[in-house]
């Protein structure tokens, strides 16, 4: 069965999300570039495609941590024809932890 665009890929629910999860996902180096540089895509609230950010990592290394910052609740996927599209769950993060998404950011 394949997913529609309006089918998201699981993620932990608002509440499920864990400040030791976001803060263990955002630990390495390689993930907190990615959501910097999702964050500042001009592209950000509608989604981006998983390879529009430039990393310099194979793609299932990209996998592997775009996978690891989703169960963590930083990001949401979702189908969109045959791509996927990542959004930064800012107004979750927010809402859970505020302020910390701010100091991720803009250190």
């Amino acid at each position: 069965m394949s997913r529609t665009s309006d089918e998201p890929i699981d993620a932990p629910e608002r509440a499920e999300i864990s400040i030791d999860e976001v803060l263990r996902a955002l630990a390495d180096p390689v993930r907190l570039s990615m959501i910097r540089q999702l964050a500042a895509h001009p592209h950000a609230d509608a989604g981006v495609a998983c390879g529009e950010i430039p990393l310099g990592i194979n793609k299932s290394t990209r996998t592997h941590h775009l996978r690891v910052l989703r169960l963590a609740g930083v990001i949401a996927m979702r189908t969109e024809g045959t791509r996927r599209l990542v959004t930064l769950r800012a107004e979750d993060l927010n809402a859970r932890f505020p302020g910390v998404l701010t100091a991720i950011l803009h250190p």
